[in-house]
């Protein structure tokens, strides 16, 4: 996979949480669609990881394929 890979991955799941938080604006959210939208975040977060990752190996002169992609409470736990 590669970073356009990665950033249309990216584009696409934020494309879906969008439309999913749209279409339910103003109503309670059933648990499978919530938990629905939270895969969604986690995997949109695991994707920003990953592409961050490889902008900063490619930046350093590493090895782009040797990125992790790390576990959902390390991903979740991020700062801004």
């Amino acid at each position: 996979m590669d970073d356009l890979d990665v950033v249309r991955r990216i584009g696409g799941l934020a494309d879906e949480q969008l439309r999913r938080e749209r279409s339910r604006a103003g109503e309670g959210f059933p648990a499978r669609e919530l938990a629905r939208l939270q895969t969604t975040e986690v995997v949109l977060d695991r994707c920003w990881d990953v592409l961050r990752q490889r902008r900063a190996r490619c930046a350093a002169g590493g090895d782009l394929d040797a990125v992790l992609v790390g576990p959902d409470a390390m991903v979740e736990g991020y700062q801004p």
